[in-house]
C-alpha cells in the first residue's frame, strides 16, 4: 500500500519581501469633479511626503479634497498592508487626473427650451513610493566613500 504525501500550498514569499523599487498606487473613478478642478489640487501635492500631504489637504478648502485624501488614504494602507512599507517614508511619485465620463442632460426652461447641463468625472491615480531604500542607499555610499 502506498503512503499518501498530503500537498500543502507554497507560500508566495515574493509578496511579502520588500522590493525598494515597489510602488504602491490607487485609483479613484467616476469621480464626479471636474479634472482641471482636480489638477488644481493635485499639482500642490505631487511630490510630497504622506505626512505634508495630509496636512496640506485638511487645510485646503476645495471639495476635490476630500476624495483625493480618501484616495491617499486608501494608497497608503495598501503600502503599509501588503508591502510592510511605512507610512511615514511614502512620497508621491506619480499623481494623475484624467478625463472620465460626461453625463450630459437638458434643464427645462421656460417657453418649452432646454438648456444643457454637463455632469462631469474624473479619474485620478495616485502612486506612493517607498524611500527608506534611497536613504539607506546613500548612507551606504557615504560609508564606503569614508573607508
Amino acid at each position: 500500500m502506498k503512503k499518501t504525501t498530503s500537498y500543502r500550498r507554497k507560500k508566495n514569499t515574493y509578496r511579502r519581501r520588500k522590493n525598494p523599487y515597489r510602488k504602491v498606487y490607487a485609483l479613484g473613478q467616476h469621480i464626479s469633479l471636474s479634472a482641471h478642478k482636480a489638477r488644481r489640487v493635485i499639482d500642490q501635492i505631487r511630490g510630497c511626503s504622506y505626512e505634508q500631504i495630509l496636512m496640506i489637504l485638511e487645510l485646503m478648502p476645495y471639495r476635490v479634497c476630500y476624495p483625493i485624501l480618501k484616495l491617499i488614504y486608501s494608497a497608503a494602507a495598501n503600502a503599509s498592508h501588503n508591502w510592510d512599507f511605512q507610512k511615514t517614508n511614502l512620497v508621491i511619485s506619480k499623481a494623475e487626473v484624467s478625463k472620465g465620463t460626461t453625463v450630459k442632460k437638458l434643464k427645462p426652461r421656460a417657453r418649452g427650451r432646454g438648456y444643457p447641463i454637463k455632469r462631469t468625472a474624473c479619474h485620478i491615480r495616485i502612486v506612493l513610493q517607498d524611500t527608506s531604500w534611497y536613504e539607506w542607499y546613500e548612507y551606504e555610499k557615504t560609508i564606503e566613500y569614508l573607508l
